[in-house]
């Protein structure tokens, strides 16, 4: 997706809280899989849409003597970040692969954004070495469409209302809110083997209310302008939000893995 169509840009100050949130909530099960595909010393890694540095610097802890290359179509996080992992701008749905045979390719939370999915995932898949490891993550909103599960009062509902409304906005930027569910059988297709996967979404807790509040945040001026919500009903989630009253939960992220033959 160009730039100037992503709906939560980079280049927002809200970006960085919506990065540490994210990488609070679902860091730990990302790593949790990588170490579970054998990252090892002098392994080669590329994380696509890297984001922030937290998953490639922690990458880069994992394979000394290796190398970690981290894209993105906006580098703004990356740069300067660590000189442990190469930053390099690439977009994911258009660019070529860099140059060179990985052991391990990750992205997270990209394909769904990238309209070009299917290109965009045969160029990481072309860019493993035989034996190679893919794995993608992302979310399915469609899975669990709700922020507040347990719908129990106007504040909840005014939550869901919102959160619907969010969707309505990324899938007119050509945003798959069902893509998750169909990584194992895409994976599949490109003729990858020992296709696994599963689904993890986390409800509650300060991380969940910081990435709703600077979500909210930083869309609230395309939701008004579409719209979608008013000034007033923004203010009074955000509210809520703050008040510590609502449980919220995130999209379930469903996580592919799977291997080239060889």
């Amino acid at each position: 997706m160009a730039e100037h169509d992503y709906l939560l840009d980079n280049q927002q100050a809200e970006a960085g809280r919506r990065f540490d949130a994210l990488s609070e909530l679902f860091d730990p099960s990302t790593f949790r899989h990588l170490r579970s595909l054998g990252l090892a010393p002098g392994w080669r890694v590329w994380e696509v849409g890297a984001g922030g540095p937290s998953v490639p610097a922690w990458i880069a802890e994992q394979v000394p003597q290796g190398h970690v290359l981290a894209t993105d179509i906006d580098t703004t996080w990356l740069d300067a970040a660590d000189p442990a992992f190469e930053v390099r701008r690439h977009d994911i749905g258009t660019d070529p692969a860099p140059d060179g045979r990985f052991d391990l390719v990750h992205a997270r939370l990209v394909l769904v954004h990238v309209t070009e999915r299917a290109a965009a995932l045969a160029t990481m898949v072309g860019a493993l070495r035989p034996g190679g490891w893919l794995l993608v993550e992302e979310a399915d909103p469609g899975l669990q469409p709700l922020v507040c599960p347990d719908e129990s009062g106007e504040e909840q509902r005014l939550a869901n209302r919102l959160k619907a409304a969010f969707r309505s906005l990324m899938a007119e930027r050509g945003v798959d809110l069902s893509f998750g569910r169909t990584l194992p059988r895409l994976l599949r297709a490109a003729g990858l083997v020992e296709v696994a996967s599963d689904a993890y979404f986390p409800m509650g807790g300060p991380a969940c209310t910081e990435l709703e509040r600077a979500t909210v945040e930083q869309i609230r001026e395309r939701l008004v302008a579409a719209g979608l919500a008013t000034p007033d009903e923004i203010d009074r989630h955000l509210a809520n939000v703050s008040s510590g009253r609502l449980d919220l939960a995130t999209s379930p992220m469903v996580s592919a893995w799977a291997r080239v033959p060889g």
